[in-house]
This record gives structure tokens, sequence and C-alpha cells, in this order.
């Protein structure tokens, strides 16, 4: 039995995998909000209360916002540090591994099914190559998706195509466009008193941001009604779903200001790693808003790379919609690299059986 993880600065998912004819089979799986709890570990006991269930464990692996190094990380949106080997020793587990959560959803891509993933720009499906990912929610995460030119599959000892590499992109230096993102990035200078990387534009952070610049500095009417239920929801839901039904024209614009940055910054990614094989959006944020992806903005962004804009052209770009496809990359990768250890795989085991 596999335990896999994706911890999020909000919430962390924690599963039970099996495996069947090679494919994970997940057992069960909870989903519990970060804040209450003052460690990882923590969480993973509250999940692990049957003793039976835990002494089958054979591996586990945790998708972390923030870089790993050699088994440990300081989690970025999260009061937690982390170490591979003190977990182990803790929750008595054999094989425990930390890795990039990007990383992670960059492991479960290829074990999503086709309605599984949106595809919002079809471009050349054909093609191959490297790939990339963007995930905006809490924060921004970015990987490179490199291709090795061998096959996947579910047969022991078969390697994915496409090699997850971890990145902070989502830190870079915000780059804004026109009038009107240059107006954003001053008033984001102002109010975080310094650097904007795009992370404060593109992630459930910005759109907080991008919408009280429209209300305090472009003064764009906010309704009570809006301001109440601001007030008393989440905040991105309610902006995210006005601007979605078209009932707030605060939240339309904020919603267009933050798929135009999501979407430059998804070809910029594309440029970067030469993404023939495709680009990819994870996080919470793009499935609940694939109707204001769809209406152009989005893809405008995304293709205005001046002399690189054929290049682009060809570029799928998909959407994930599985919310677990970072746990499932986890579970992957833990059952991969403790067969490499063990010389044992539960999923080979799982085909021929």
């Amino acid at each position: 039995m596999i335990l896999a993880g994706d911890v999020g600065g909000t919430k962390v998912h924690l599963a039970l995998y099996n495996f069947e004819s090679g494919k994970l089979l997940q057992v069960r799986d909870q989903k519990y909000p970060a804040h209450q709890f003052d460690s990882l570990e923590a969480v993973v006991n509250a999940f692990l209360t049957d003793a039976d269930e835990k002494g089958k464990i054979a591996a586990a692996c945790f998708g972390c916002p923030g870089p790993v190094r050699d088994g440990h990380l300081k989690l970025t949106n999260l009061p937690w540090t982390l170490d591979a080997r003190d977990l182990q020793k803790s929750l008595g587990i054999e094989h425990i591994f930390l890795i990039n959560d990007l990383e992670a959803t960059g492991y479960g891509i290829p074990e999503l099914g086709q309605d599984q993933i949106f595809t919002l720009h079809a471009g050349d499906p054909t093609a191959v190559g490297h790939r990339g990912l963007i995930a905006a929610g809490t924060g921004l995460g970015e990987a490179l998706l490199i291709y090795t030119g061998r096959a996947t599959g579910g047969s022991a000892g078969a390697s994915h195509a496409h090699l997850p590499l971890p990145s902070e992109g989502g830190h870079c230096d915000f780059a804004a466009r026109n009038d009107r993102e240059v107006a954003l990035l001053k008033y984001l200078q102002g109010t975080l008193n310094g650097r904007v990387s795009f992370e404060r534009v593109v992630s459930g952070i910005g759109i907080k941001n991008i919408y009280a610049f429209l209300r305090d500095i472009e003064k764009l009417h906010e309704p009570q009604w809006l301001k109440d239920r601001l007030a008393a929801e989440d905040p991105n839901a309610v902006i995210g779903h006005c601007a979605e039904d078209g009932s707030s024209s605060i939240c339309f614009e904020t919603m267009k200001i933050f798929s135009a940055a999501y979407g430059a910054e998804t070809g910029n990614i594309a440029l970067k790693v030469l993404a023939t094989g495709g680009m990819y959006l994870g996080g919470g944020i793009a499935p609940k808003m694939i109707k204001t992806l769809q209406n152009g903005t989005f893809m405008q962004a995304f293709l205005d790379k001046g002399r690189m804009s054929p290049l682009l052209q060809s570029v799928p770009v998909r959407v994930i919609l599985d919310d677990t496809c970072a746990v499932l990359g986890a579970a992957a990768f833990a059952e991969s690299r403790a067969a490499e250890i063990s010389g044992h795989s539960e999923r080979a085991a799982s085909i021929h059986a």
C-alpha cells in the first residue's frame, strides 16, 4: 500500500493507494484544513488511525510547495519545516519521499484519463517534446516536463516519457505588458513595499490584489451585495463565480486581468522550455474558470509573443480537471522510488498477479 499527499497552503490532501493491473487504485482519501495542524506528522496521524492499515504501507510521498533539498524543506505558504528522515522515524514508514508539489503533479499527468483533461487549445496534438506545467492556487507553481523519449506505461520498469523538474518560477518578476498592468504593478509595488512577483498576480492572492486595484485605483463600482458576499464567503470563489455568470463588472474585469497574466506567463514557460509537447494548467483555480479561460483573453496573451507567435500556435494547452493529480503523482513516485531501492515493485506485482 502507498501513502500519498498533496500539501498545500490551504489544505492537505492524503490518500492511500493499491495497484490493480498496473493502475493506481485509491483505497480512501481525506482533506484536512492545513491551518488546524502544527505539522504534517499531525495530519498523517489523524489520517492513519488504523494500526493494521498503517502497517501495510510500503512507501509514502508528499508533494509540497517550495524547494526540496536533500529531503528537507521549509514550506512556502505554511509555517512547517519538513525532513524526510524525521518523518520516517516518527511515522514508522520505511520509505518516505518529499518532492515539490508541481513535480508531483507532473508525475500524475500520465496517470490521468482523457476525461480528466480539458483541451483549451488543440495546437498540434501529434507533436512530441518537452512540456510545461503551471498551477495557480494559493500560490503559483511551475515545473518543466523534460521529454526523455522513453515509453510510458503500466509495466514494471517502464519510465515516464517526461521527467518533471521542479521550479520556483512563480517567484520571478511580474512583467507588465500594457498600461493597465503597469498601473497594477505600481500599485502592488506600493502595497507590497517593493518587488512584485508573478505569484502576486497569478494566484489566489493575486485575484484579491487585482480586485483591490480595480476598486481602489480604477474606482470600479463595488455593489453592497458583492461587498457583503466577499465578507461572508471565500472572496476568490465569489469573484470567480460572479465573473463566470456575468453578475459583476468588477469581478469580470478582475478575472480578465488575471487570465491575461496567466496566459502570458504560460506562454513564457512554453518559450523557455520549448514546450512542443504542450502546456498544462494545474492547481485549483483553472478548472473553476473554464468559461473565463475560453473567452479569448488567456489565449491572446499566450500567443502574443511577437515573432514566436506561430511557434506557440502549435503548442497544445490543456487544463487538468482532476484535483487528485498531485496525489496520484506522489503515489506513483513513491512506488517507483521504493521499487528502485528495495527491488520489489507493487505495480509490477499487480500486473503479474
